[in-house]
């Protein structure tokens, strides 16, 4: 069973499944993030959805390229989760299959692509407490703070 972190569906409202890739980025005791300033600020592990036909280790490297600037190497599967919600980008009710990956920090290429996100770097106990999204903090929970 997939858990499912924030609220529950709703029985009456449909929602349209939207595949995701995120990443933990642990590197030299810190954790890259990326803070979403518009359209609501949030503080997130770099990632996003899944396009059609994309497959999920290129979605991973795009999303985290676009968002932080880094290219990343050696992602590895850990877990998943479910999230329902009002996504205000794309206007709609949202299933959102978040597959979380670790990967390595390789290196930063650019700035983020866009500009509404910036990189934030973080140690593993401040990401718990500070990510946005219950999903995102119990990966690193149960991940980066479980190995020190």
């Amino acid at each position: 069973m997939i858990p499912i972190h924030g609220p529950r569906p709703h029985s009456t409202r449909r929602y349209d499944r939207r595949p995701g890739v995120y990443a933990l980025l642990p590197r030299g005791g810190r954790v890259l993030l990326t803070f979403q300033s518009a359209p609501v600020p949030e503080l997130q592990l770099p990632g996003g959805g899944v396009d059609q036909g994309e497959a999920p280790l290129r979605a991973l490297a795009r999303e985290v390229l676009e968002e932080t600037g880094w290219r990343v190497g050696a992602p590895r599967l850990l877990g998943r989760y479910r999230q329902y919600g009002y996504l205000p980008e794309y206007d709609m009710w949202a299933e959102k299959l978040c597959s979380v990956y670790i990967a390595r920090p390789v290196r930063r290429l650019s700035d983020p692509y866009h500009p509404e996100h910036s990189v934030v770097w973080v140690t593993p106990a401040e990401a718990a407490r500070r990510l946005t999204n219950a999903g995102d903090r119990a990966f690193v929970r149960d991940v980066l703070l479980a190995r020190s």
